[in-house]
């Protein structure tokens, strides 16, 4: 009996780990999806000029993450907006807790 249950315990412990998965990456993308929220409304607010003196291509990336984001690729989208960021030498927004 003591053998038998030895053998299952990694079996019933990698299907607790499986099963308790997918309410920690749910519970996850709220805050990868306000942050990108947050980045895009930043970003929008401070970054994008509106007159002659426009960025370009940045604003190519900020829309590409925008789009990003409302796709569910919140990694993808929030690593750009951070990037752009950094490239204009902005402080990026802590994330809202």
């Amino acid at each position: 009996m003591y053998l038998s249950f030895m053998r299952s315990a990694p079996v019933l412990g990698i299907a607790l780990m499986l099963q308790a998965a997918p309410a920690v990456i749910a519970s996850a993308q709220p805050d990868l999806k306000a942050r990108c929220g947050q980045l895009v409304s930043y970003y929008g607010r401070y970054g994008s000029s509106r007159g002659e003196d426009t960025d370009g291509n940045r604003d190519f990336i900020r829309l590409g993450a925008e789009i990003d984001c409302q796709n569910g690729r919140y990694e993808k989208g929030i690593a750009a907006l951070e990037a752009l960021m950094k490239g204009k030498n902005w402080t990026v927004p802590p994330p809202r807790s």
